[in-house]
């Protein structure tokens, strides 16, 4: 496996530098990516709740059922 690496660039100088990074900066970036892993899986899942939350709504409103007040709030505009 290679080691990632940084472009840092000087903006004054216009001086470009390659290193790699630290291995604290690997360990941040892998931080930073299992976080966003998390939080894209959260609004998958409320996603997929709502949906589920809508379907359910309309089929009782097609079959003349009351609605939960979760159901009636998904309607809402």
């Amino acid at each position: 496996m290679t080691t990632p690496t940084i472009l840092e660039i000087n903006c004054e100088t216009g001086e470009q530098i390659e290193r790699p990074l630290t291995a604290e900066e690997i360990d941040a970036r892998e931080a930073l990516t299992a976080e966003s892993a998390r939080i894209q899986e959260e609004r998958e899942t409320a996603a997929a709740a709502l949906a589920a939350l809508k379907a359910s709504a309309k089929a009782k409103l097609i079959a003349g059922q009351p609605l939960t007040a979760e159901e009636a709030d998904t309607l809402v505009i």
